[in-house]
């Protein structure tokens, strides 16, 4: 199959007088394959003895998005010699007299920016550049001091008044950068199947940004999505409990609400079955950390399975664990738990049991913050937020390919 092209033009850009190459646009839309291709090449012809650096969300995203692909590819595999370093998180090319190390990455957070200091690049390729953050992708770029070395961006768009929009793609002119904007329709591996079915993954700002390729402002219902039919139930399956795992997810408060949420997965549907809710404020009275840990006893009823906390609760958790409770810290990544929430969701993939008042009210009243996405940050208004938290801590748990 023959490339499309924009796929043309990013194997063509390291033959340009450019020093970057920005990539943006909608989902499984063919920009990283044939990046991490290209780049691949170009250091490989062009460099020897050098170090180049794959950078994503996180070091496991950039080995699935990147590494996993580049190592399956035939044409490497019959023209280079290739040892991966898993341990390591490198890998190494040779080809005759040439040889270049490959190092991953991640820039998950603040502090990531520390993992990369001190190592000099020859050029670095950033996967899902918009979820980094700023002081690691600077970092990574000042890192890049070999001559003759080049960056190389990809990402989904974000917020319009994003950072890398703002400092790189609105300015791709003064920084000597070529901008290529990708849709589905310039992937030629993609059938019409497959484009329909992402098409149906998601609704609202997420299909504006992750099938149209919009930079577009979060606004509104954040689960505009959610049914008040179809993703509720009254009667679960037969034998759901024996078929499902289950767990605990717990958004902890001490003068906001407190929610558990009951929760079983039988790997195709996730079902919350009930709830527990503590609102101190209703009912005038706070509960010290001992009587959460109490009341999430009896919440199990007898039948003990692994519960997810944040993190942040760190009295509550020891409470737990004082009772021989198994506690998992949650992952409380928020944008990414919401998308991965409105995947489930519009696929009727998530249902809410309908005696679980307070998750369904929530649901339908999660509201992103627009005083904040007018500044360029994305969050949701912090109220009416506490079962659609907890339940984030579990989406969040789940493994990727649940919502591939």
């Amino acid at each position: 199959m023959g490339f499309s092209s924009k796929q043309r033009e990013i194997l063509r850009f390291p033959y340009t007088d450019k020093t970057a190459l920005i990539c943006d646009g909608a989902v499984r839309s063919g920009k990283t394959s044939i990046m991490s291709l290209s780049f691949v090449l170009w250091a490989m012809g062009h460099f020897n003895g050098q170090a180049f650096a794959f950078c994503g969300k996180s070091v496991g995203s950039a080995e699935r998005n990147i590494v996993n692909p580049l190592l399956t590819m035939t044409y490497l595999k019959q023209n280079f010699q290739i040892q991966y370093n898993r341990s390591g998180h490198f890998f190494r090319l040779t080809r005759g007299k040439t040889t270049n190390l490959f190092y991953l990455f991640g820039g998950k957070d603040e502090s990531s920016y520390m993992l990369i200091q001190g190592v000099t690049l020859a050029g670095v390729l950033l996967d899902e550049v918009a979820l980094m953050p700023r002081s690691f992708v600077e970092q990574a770029l000042a890192r890049c001091s070999v001559k003759g070395a080049k960056f190389w961006f990809n990402c989904n768009p974000e917020n319009p008044l994003h950072w890398f929009r703002q400092e790189w793609i609105l300015k791709s002119h003064e920084k000597k950068a070529m901008y290529l904007h990708f849709l589905m329709d310039d992937n030629p591996a993609l059938d019409g199947e497959t484009k329909e079915r992402y098409r149906t993954m998601y609704s609202g700002v997420f299909y504006q940004r992750y099938i149209l390729g919009e930079w577009v402002m979060s606004d509104g219902l954040i689960y505009d999505m959610f049914d008040q039919t179809e993703n509720l139930y009254q009667t679960p399956p037969v034998d759901m409990i024996a078929r499902s795992t289950r767990m605990i997810a717990c958004d902890y408060g001490t003068t906001n609400p407190c929610v558990f949420l009951d929760i079983y997965d039988d790997g195709e549907a996730v079902r919350i079955e009930r709830e527990y809710r503590w609102d101190s404020r209703k009912e005038y009275q706070q509960k010290t950390d001992e009587e959460y840990a109490d009341d999430m006893v009896t919440f199990l009823h007898g039948d003990f399975c692994p519960i997810l906390v944040d993190p942040s609760a760190a009295s509550f958790i020891l409470a737990l664990q004082r009772r021989g409770l198994y506690v998992i810290p949650a992952n409380n990544d928020v944008l990414d738990g919401i998308r991965k929430t409105g995947v489930l969701i519009k696929q009727r993939k998530l249902l809410i049991h309908e005696q679980c008042e307070g998750l369904r009210g929530e649901m339908g009243t999660y509201m992103w913050d627009d005083k904040a996405a007018q500044h360029g940050e994305e969050r949701p208004i912090k109220q009416n937020d506490h079962g659609p938290d907890a339940l984030r801590y579990y989406i969040n748990y789940l493994p990727d390919w649940r919502f591939e």
